[in-house]
């Protein structure tokens, strides 16, 4: 009987070991904040000002989640800066203008070409193009008038002069060890 006592004690004391040991975990990750060189994990959703509202541009919620790691300017410094302190589970609303956001619409990287210089299949409003530069990189250009013997392209990044709406909600933060 004493040894029986004895095995039941052992057993139960394990157990309360493993209890207090998965809640000092999960006490742990609640407790992280995104801060520099952590790994984050976001679900958002992104809109702009539409013809009638917010319309939503970008979205990954019920999908896979962006990580990237914080200070690590993968995603937009305001954005960045945004979420910093924020905990598992927390979700915010951020405003971007558009300095913030892609920047304001630049007249330099908007250009009138002849009709003829392009493919047939590029004179429609949105026709996305692609041009080297003298420097070797690569531009996208997008389509934006059709006039009667040029078209207009804009270099602009399609999201240039926009304010930006995001709601984001904070699914998992890593320290830079890889632990949670």
């Amino acid at each position: 009987m004493n040894k029986n006592r004895v095995t039941r004690w052992i057993t139960c004391s394990i157990a309360i070991l493993a209890i207090i040991s998965a809640l000092l975990v999960q006490a742990e990750a609640m407790e992280l904040t995104v801060s520099k060189d952590k790994e984050v994990s976001i679900e958002y959703t992104l809109r702009i000002e539409g013809a009638v509202g917010l319309e939503t541009i970008d979205s990954n919620v019920a999908d896979k989640p962006l990580t990237f790691i914080h200070g690590a300017h993968t995603i937009l410094p305001a954005l960045e800066k945004a979420l910093k302190g924020m905990k598992i589970g927390q979700t915010t609303q951020v405003t971007l203008s558009p300095e913030e956001g892609f920047g304001l619409v630049n007249p330099s990287k908007i250009t009138e070409v002849k009709k003829e210089r392009l493919p047939k299949a590029a004179l429609k409003v949105g026709a996305k193009l692609q041009a080297k530069q003298p420097d070797g990189q690569t531009t996208e250009l997008i389509v934006t008038e059709i006039k009667e013997k040029t078209v207009v392209l804009d270099s602009n990044h399609p999201l240039a002069g926009k304010k930006l709406y995001y709601e984001v909600k904070i699914l998992d933060i890593k320290s830079s060890a890889g632990k949670s």
